[in-house]
């Protein structure tokens, strides 16, 4: 799993078991980030601004980096009998209202020298089918998270995943009253004014904590037409290019003051979509953000919980296993009533193990 904070690849090694109930269970058994070297950092970022020809061969070189990371953990971490690899790879464009998404790093040449097949490329069948391609993740809250009222991810962008208020008698069903979308970016811009401080992102969140929440430009993120529209909606860079960027310029604002205000601006729109929930799970980096934490929990009497640090960093990558594990069952990993695609379906590329 890659996210858009292009912080580097989450390897996770997953034990998953379903029981006679038809009731998922999982284990997190080894996991690891694998920082991306500058280099890399620049060439994703850059990648949304190539030429078509250009970023296929992107596409090539990051496969065949995937390759190598995952080859590397197996060896390190000595692990045998794998049944799948699934990988998410990296988001280079995302525009599903233009019939448009890219992860790359989906090519065949992912397989070269793996012990087991690979499944990969989740989004653009969705988006074939209408939908928005994201979040993906939702299927996955409700088939290993179900006690919780909520599941919310602080990652590049904030999303929620949430059971529909008038359907919590079918709880142990998976269907249309699944509703998630992305709230606001999150990472994506406190890890841009972090940058501008020496770090590569808010540790903790003591820079924003040290800052001023500007109320001019606080209203003006508070007003942008997104929070507005009804789901199914998802973001992604071209949005933030579009609607934040342009206020860098306009509000010459310290980098602290900034973050004091993006922190403030995501806090009241989080709570603005999570109020109604009692209990909610809180995963993603933006979750080791404790200034964040501490606005959400202040407006909302505690009821955001913050699991253990695994968890935290892996669920993602955990839920892209199970939806890899369900997409080789041939069983729904992307939900309608999510993205807005014309049915439920189950979506991915099934790459077979390679020939010796």
């Amino acid at each position: 799993m890659s996210g858009t904070s292009c912080d580097g690849v989450d390897l996770a090694y997953c034990d998953f078991s379903l029981d006679q109930a038809k009731n998922w269970t999982y284990s997190i058994k080894k996991a690891v980030t694998v920082p991306y070297q500058k280099a890399w950092q620049d060439r994703l970022r850059g990648s949304i601004e190539l030429s078509p020809e250009d970023l296929a061969q992107v596409n090539l070189a990051y496969t065949n980096l995937l390759n190598q990371f995952i080859l590397d953990f197996i060896n390190r971490e000595q692990i045998e009998n794998l049944d799948l690899i699934c990988s998410h790879g990296h988001t280079v464009r995302h525009q599903p209202d233009f019939g448009t998404t890219l992860q790359i790093g989906n090519l065949k040449e992912l397989t070269q020298d793996l012990p087991c097949p690979v499944v990969c490329d989740f989004r653009v069948q969705d988006v074939a089918f209408g939908g928005q391609g994201a979040p993906l993740v939702p299927i996955g809250d409700r088939l290993l998270f179900g006690d919780y009222s909520a599941c919310l991810n602080l990652g590049g962008f904030a999303n929620v995943s949430y059971l529909c208020p008038d359907k919590k008698l079918h709880m142990n069903q998976v269907s249309d009253w699944t509703i998630a979308f992305d709230i606001a970016p999150l990472n994506i811009v406190l890890n841009h004014f972090a940058q501008k401080l020496g770090a590569p992102y808010d540790d903790k969140g003591v820079f924003a904590q040290s800052g001023q929440l500007d109320r001019s430009l606080l209203a003006r993120l508070n007003a942008l037409d997104y929070y507005t529209q009804p789901p199914p909606k998802s973001l992604g860079l071209e949005w933030v290019q579009t609607n934040i960027v342009p206020l860098y310029d306009e509000f010459q604002l310290s980098p602290e003051d900034w973050l004091a205000t993006l922190v403030g601006h995501m806090a009241h729109q989080i709570e603005r979509i999570c109020q109604p929930f009692d209990r909610v799970l809180v995963t993603g980096g933006g979750a080791f953000n404790d200034h964040l934490i501490n606005e959400l929990n202040l407006i909302s009497s505690g009821r955001y919980l913050v699991p253990s640090s695994d968890l935290v960093m892996f669920k993602e990558a955990l839920i892209f296993g199970l939806l890899g594990v369900l997409r080789w069952r041939n069983e729904i990993n992307c939900l309608s009533s999510v993205t807005g695609a014309s049915h439920d379906h189950s979506s991915g590329i099934i790459w077979p193990k390679p020939e010796i």
